[in-house]
């Protein structure tokens, strides 16, 4: 019998990304009460909007909010499979975080990521930052979150010997290199938006 092939999964190397790619992550994530509920008391977030369904009932919004931070961190969240599992060093900063729209219990965030610059580092060799442009949407198609961040990546020299040497069949990303094994999602359920 012969040795099974063994495809780990992972995020992207530096140099598979391609910047203006987009990237749609799957699969969206429904928010529930105790989700806010659970985050919004373990953060020490004493907001009254996040957590008193008769207060915020008389607030312009009529209900309460999930609490951004927790948008914010399901965001990133569901790019992870996809863009750095494995392949990331260190998230380096937000350039802008921006919430346009509020989510309720309920509602379900869906996300892509836009690669938007890429470079080598000058001082970490095998490792280059990336600036990654991640937009969330609502079931409706609302842009509810917005978050540009940068990111210190490793290239693939720092892949696992067996990986290098067998190259790309052995790994998810088995397209030409003009193809990006992941640009077209299985997120049917996920709604289209305009741009």
């Amino acid at each position: 019998m012969s040795e099974s092939k063994v495809i780990e999964q992972r995020g992207l190397w530096l140099d598979e990304m391609e910047v203006g790619t987009v990237y749609k992550h799957a699969p969206g994530r429904t928010i529930t009460e105790a989700d806010n509920t659970w985050f919004t008391a373990v953060t020490m977030n004493t907001q009254a909007l996040h957590l008193d369904a008769a207060f915020a009932e008389t607030e312009p919004f009529g209900q309460r909010l999930v609490n951004s931070m927790f948008t914010l961190a399901t965001l990133i969240g569901l790019s992870v499979s996809q863009l750095t599992q494995g392949t990331i060093v260190g998230n380096l900063g937000f350039s802008e975080v921006s919430f346009p729209a509020p989510l309720f219990h309920g509602d379900t965030l869906y996300a892509e990521t836009t690669i938007l610059d890429k470079r080598a580092s000058k001082s970490r060799p095998g490792q280059g930052i990336v600036t990654l442009e991640h937009r969330g949407y609502n079931q409706n198609g609302q842009l509810v979150a917005k978050a540009v961040r940068q990111t210190m990546m490793f290239d693939s020299s720092h892949a696992k010997p067996a990986e290098a040497t067998a190259g790309s069949a052995t790994t998810p990303q088995t397209a030409a290199p003009s193809e990006s094994p992941q640009t077209e999602s299985p997120q049917a359920a996920a709604p289209q938006t305009e741009k």
